[in-house]
């Protein structure tokens, strides 16, 4: 129990999506990767989540996805909690669950499943097996579907004490803010799945960490907020806010097509890595290259 506290007091904090940085073979680029998350260990982010949507998890092949847990394992070594992204079909979520505890991962993060057809009770079903499979790691289920109740998620709680966290992910602060009491608001961490543009409604209905795609090109900003959000300045925070919102609104642009494109430019603008990214996404215009460039030339790296 005492490590899912530990586990627990990890989830509460910034919750780092590390990018996947691509050499010029297309391959991933291992030195590179690792040069980034020594960047945002050194800028005080201690939770890492490899195999993240930022990190084009469903872009990647099965050994590029444990590649990724493994060079991040590596890198964080103990100065840093590691979050491990898996899903899938249950037995490939499973197989890469037990892949990252045997590396040293600590946690792992459960993508929402993608298939097209998902009950209630197959949603605890399906978490029920990754997280039986895995007793010894905390189990963060994201969570993208507003149509799921609270009461499911205490259901997969009570059944599994290793499920200690949610990435919630639906945009619509009332609704989580029912949902976290129905399911338990003090029985799990509840961290703000959509990044800084929602964490602070998110925060004021009791969330107490949000995951961050930004923090790779300005862990500043990020655990500015963070550090507003812990004594409830909200007007700090929402400082934060108004600095980062033209940056937010280009990823979220049509869909969202470009939430890795813009975070990848960024970086490439700032030297730090190339800005190549796999299909389904796609480059940005040049136009929208030089807008990001000036954004981010405005803030602290």
């Amino acid at each position: 129990m005492s490590d899912f506290m530990t586990q627990r007091a990890a989830l509460a904090q910034v919750v780092a999506i590390p990018v996947t940085p691509f050499a010029a073979d297309g391959g991933i680029d291992g030195k590179t990767y690792r040069a980034l998350l020594r960047r945002l260990i050194d800028g005080g982010v201690r939770t890492l989540t490899p195999g993240g949507n930022t990190g084009e998890y469903y872009a990647l092949s099965r050994e590029e996805r444990r590649a990724v847990i493994e060079l991040t394992v590596a890198e964080a070594a103990g100065e840093a909690a590691v979050l491990a992204g898996v899903g899938l079909d249950v037995p490939t979520a499973v197989a890469a669950a037990r892949h990252a505890r045997d590396v040293g991962a600590q946690m792992v993060m459960v993508h929402q499943p993608v298939h097209p057809y998902v009950s209630e009770s197959g949603w605890v079903g399906y978490h029920r097996a990754i997280a039986e499979a895995v007793p010894e790691l905390g189990v963060v289920p994201y969570l993208r579907n507003p149509q799921l109740p609270g009461a499911r998620l205490a259901e997969l709680g009570q059944a599994c004490p290793n499920v200690i966290g949610v990435k919630y992910a639906v945009p619509d602060a009332t609704r989580f803010a029912v949902f976290a009491r129905d399911a338990g608001l003090d029985r799990f961490v509840w961290v703000a799945g959509l990044a800084e543009p929602y964490a602070p409604s998110y925060f004021s209905a009791g969330a107490t960490g949000f995951t961050s795609g930004l923090v790779n090109v300005s862990p500043a900003i990020s655990v500015a907020m963070l550090e507003a959000l812990r004594v409830g300045d909200y007007p700090a925070a929402m400082k934060v806010w108004e600095q980062i919102r033209r940056f937010e609104e280009l990823r979220a642009a049509d869909g969202s097509a470009h939430n890795v494109t813009v975070v990848k430019e960024a970086l490439a603008s700032l030297g730090l890595c190339r800005r190549d990214v796999r299909p389904p996404s796609s480059a940005l215009t040049q136009t929208e290259r030089d807008e990001v460039a000036a954004i981010v030339g405005g803030w602290p790296t």
